[in-house]
């Protein structure tokens, strides 16, 4: 799909026998850039899928608003809940610059275009806790300098973690996205992948 600065896809698959699927993707444009995310609510079936469902809702609530104080507000929101795992980034275009934070295992990599395909990502850093149960106390975001077809990858737990040594890269972001679940996937859970590529602004 295209978006104002983005193009992105994503591939998601239930846990074998669930009707609902507990991980969430979320991406949010806004006038100078996008807010993406992914969300893994722990476990599997009802009960994961709602706390999910709960931080996508905050998040579209407050697209704009920081990725620290985004995380503390889901964190509030969640705490009667399963909890969430969750990974975020906020593009901003103009600057050419990605905000990032994340809070459990939700895996993040960052291919670059000017980089050669046999050469691993950036793997963006990730802070212990679960949303809704214990967060750290103090929360960093790290920002990292973004080029017209750098790529970013987002995958949940239900994606084993060699998936960053087969990214097709070159190819659209959809077919980027089936790839990594089609021979990554984990029988044992939800999975999900975001792949996001940016563009400049006026791209």
């Amino acid at each position: 799909m295209s978006e104002p600065f983005v193009n992105w896809a994503v591939a998601r698959h239930a846990y074998p026998g669930e009707s609902e699927s507990g991980d969430r993707h979320v991406v949010l444009p806004f006038e100078t850039g996008v807010l993406l995310g992914v969300v893994d609510g722990l476990g599997h079936g009802e009960e994961a899928a709602k706390a999910a469902r709960t931080a996508v809702e905050i998040l579209e609530a407050h697209p704009t608003e920081r990725l620290v104080a985004l995380v503390r507000r889901c964190h509030e929101g969640l705490v009667r809940s399963r909890g969430v795992v969750m990974s975020l980034a906020t593009y901003d275009a103009v600057e050419s610059k990605l905000t990032w934070v994340g809070i459990g295992n939700v895996e993040g990599v960052l291919l670059r275009a000017d980089r050669p395909a046999n050469r691993p990502g950036e793997n963006l850093v990730l802070r212990r806790g679960v949303l809704g149960l214990e967060i750290p106390q103090v929360l960093h975001t790290w920002v990292i300098s973004i080029s017209p077809g750098d790529t970013l990858v987002l995958a949940t737990d239900g994606v084993r973690s060699d998936f960053v040594w087969n990214v097709a890269r070159g190819r659209p972001p959809q077919q980027m996205a089936d790839r990594i679940l089609a021979f990554h996937r984990r029988q044992d859970d939800d999975a999900l992948a975001l792949v996001v590529e940016f563009r400049g602004v006026g791209q």
